[in-house]
């Protein structure tokens, strides 16, 4: 899914205000019970990669996200974020891989930076490395980890199943 902020404004042109956005990512995403496939926060907009929550509407948890997000960088402004989101069912692992590698580029196709490595408001990073960021990103990455300590392995982000579990489908994600 794709929203923007008010009028197309850079209201999250800083660097404080996209940790913001991450951290209220995490915990609307904790608070939800939903996964993040992939995700990147531009100065007046945010693509994400996510399943339908656990708890509650997707609807209302991206409602909770904005505001909480509202509330803390807004000050004396009337608007924030516009009233529209733009979403996406991506059913397909090509469809996924397509969304991904566009969010990823995004800061590359406007000129913030030149590698999708140097931009630190996005899933790039954990893609390339494995590393957790200020999200958790559901990955092969991941799954893996989960594997390995004995958890369950999670949602599948598409309707393919997870390798490791061949014959269980998953629901789609949204973009």
């Amino acid at each position: 899914m794709t929203f923007s902020c008010y009028r197309r404004q850079p209201l999250l042109d800083s660097a404080q205000a996209r940790n913001l956005f991450e951290s209220a990512l995490e915990r609307t995403r904790l608070g939800y019970g939903f996964y993040v496939g992939g995700y990147v926060v531009m100065p007046e907009h945010v693509h994400l990669l996510v399943s339908e929550p656990q708890r509650g509407t997707l609807a209302r948890a991206l409602q909770a996200l904005k505001q909480s997000v509202a509330r803390r960088l807004i000050g004396n402004r009337e608007h924030f974020w516009q009233a529209r989101y733009y979403d996406f069912n991506v059913w397909t692992e090509k469809k996924r891989i397509e969304k991904l590698r566009y969010m990823h580029r995004n800061p590359v196709t406007r000129g913030l930076v030149e590698h999708p490595e140097d931009w630190a408001w996005s899933s790039f990073g954990h893609y390339l490395s494995g590393n957790a960021g200020a999200v958790e990103i559901e990955s092969h990455w991941t799954a893996t980890r989960r594997e390995r300590m004995g958890m369950p392995v999670g949602v599948q982000l598409t309707g393919l199943p997870h390798p490791s579990k061949t014959g269980l489908g998953g629901a789609p994600s949204k973009f």
